[in-house]
């Protein structure tokens, strides 16, 4: 069950409000654990064990680790390591197991030797983060950052909450301490909620799930060219954005809906002049945990020049393996760490360059950065990236004219002046639409709405897609 579905809407989501709001105020951790629980046993009942088991033992883990002095005492250590390695276990396990076996079969076949048999492990859908929250949630209470919560039901609602379940954001306990224990609830701040749902449902919708086609065309093409590589990269680069930091936004409104305060994910990332911003603005849940808990962990910027290009490298190739068990995975961590030690060392001392150009540059960067992210194989991408150089021809191939429509070309330039409607706007000759104008105010109160209705009637026309980060 996704959000962008009619299960979840007409289904799932007013039974989950009946029952949330029926029970009293006190108790109200209860149905938000067992509906997240069901939420997630609509996919795989048996994985629900999973996620039950991880929860248990981080909770029980964490008592016995504060029991023990936390930093204070080898003990406490040894506790904090072993929930670490546990948990990280789980989770290499499911993950990179699959990746393990077949890389060295490979090697094997290399070599002229035997491979090892292997079922195919299947990956628990939500398992990447919900393995970090247990992470960043020992470490807290390890560093004495956060007590330790010895309310199981209050802890296991924390880990389980549907709207973040299954692609974040990653949201840490100190965040939702204090929303776990007493939160309030109105009508304005149910609204404030609605709205935030209804714009990331119409991202992911109008125009995620509507250039799909064009990326999944283009990607697929044996031999692609000039205006082929580029069709296919940037309509991916839209695609991502609008499907992930939509389903944020629905995760963060259904959460307000229900009194808690999520961490904003992205602030209009394709707008950052440097590749230090970018990292700033996207999946900010994501690279606030990777600079907290590994960048600083293996020593930041403490120890030198070269060895924070070290830590910089590491971290992001980390961070892109966490993503995915695969090659292309590792290369495109690479390439963002290896872009963000270069930006350090080109920034030391020098003035800001230019918005305009600093964009460009960053964004021509970020979309390289995609296309060996989104293929399934180093070969698929290196096919893309020789379309994009123009070792192909120039124009737009017959094949992907055929299969790419009208009105999907027209999203795609849409998407494009959306990403960037927030700096045109801001760039407005004075006095053009002030902020104060009624009709500015009447569209932006009735453009989630409207909007909203329109994604309602094209998801009746076509089958629910699932959000891109669920695969991660």
């Amino acid at each position: 069950m996704i959000f962008a579905s009619f299960e979840f809407l007409f289904l799932f989501l007013p039974i989950f409000f009946a029952i949330y709001f029926l029970t009293p105020a006190r108790h109200r951790n209860w149905p938000i654990l067992l509906l997240s629980w069901a939420f997630y046993a609509w996919w795989r009942v048996d994985f629900l064990l999973l996620l039950v088991g991880v929860t248990l033992g981080t909770f029980l883990v964490a008592q016995a680790m504060d029991r023990a002095g936390n930093k204070d005492t080898p003990a406490g250590g040894r506790w904090l390591a072993f929930g670490l390695v546990a948990n990280l276990g789980v989770l290499a396990y499911f993950k990179y197991a699959n990746f393990g076996v077949d890389t060295f079969n490979a090697l094997m076949r290399a070599i002229g030797g035997n491979g090892i048999g292997w079922s195919e492990i299947i990956l628990p859908i939500g398992l990447s983060f919900y393995v970090l929250q247990s992470v960043s949630y020992l470490i807290d209470v390890w560093r004495r950052d956060v007590p330790v919560n010895r309310n199981f039901v209050h802890y296991a609602a924390y880990k389980a909450i549907f709207s973040q379940l299954i692609a974040g954001p990653i949201v840490r306990y100190a965040e939702i301490a204090d929303d776990l224990r007493h939160r309030t609830h109105s009508l304005e701040l149910f609204g404030l909620g609605a709205r935030r749902f209804m714009i990331g449902f119409s991202m992911k919708v109008l125009v995620a799930d509507t250039v799909q086609p064009v990326v999944d065309a283009a990607f697929g093409l044996p031999v692609l060219t000039f205006a082929d590589g580029w069709a296919a990269a940037i309509a991916y680069t839209l695609q991502l954005f609008f499907d992930f930091a939509g389903y944020s936004l629905m995760a963060i409104g259904l959460a307000l809906m229900c009194g808690f305060r999520f961490p904003e994910n992205f602030n209009h990332p394709y707008l950052a002049s440097s590749i230090q911003a970018f990292w700033q603005r996207w999946h900010m849940t994501l690279s606030r945990f990777l600079r907290d808990y590994l960048y600083i962990s293996l020593g930041g910027n403490r120890h030198g020049v070269v060895r924070t290009y070290v830590n910089l490298l590491l971290t992001m190739v980390i961070g892109g393996f966490w993503h995915g068990a695969n090659w292309t995975f590792i290369l495109w961590g690479a390439w963002h760490g290896g872009l963000l030690a270069l930006h350090r060392a080109w920034s030391a001392g020098r003035d800001r360059m230019p918005w305009l150009w600093g964009n460009l540059l960053t964004m021509l960067a970020v979309i390289i950065g995609w296309v060996v992210f989104r293929a399934h194989t180093l070969e698929e991408a290196v096919r893309v990236y020789a379309g994009m150089l123009g070792l192909n021809g120039w124009a737009l191939s017959d094949a992907l004219r055929w299969q790419v429509t009208p009105d999907q070309w027209a999203v795609l330039a849409l998407g494009c002046l959306a990403v960037y409607l927030p700096k045109l706007w801001a760039m407005r000759p004075p006095g053009v639409l002030p902020d104060g104008g009624a009709a500015v105010r009447a569209f932006w109160v009735a453009a989630p709405a409207l909007a909203f209705a329109a994604s309602l009637v094209l998801l009746y026309s076509r089958a629910a897609v699932p959000f891109l980060y669920f695969q991660f």
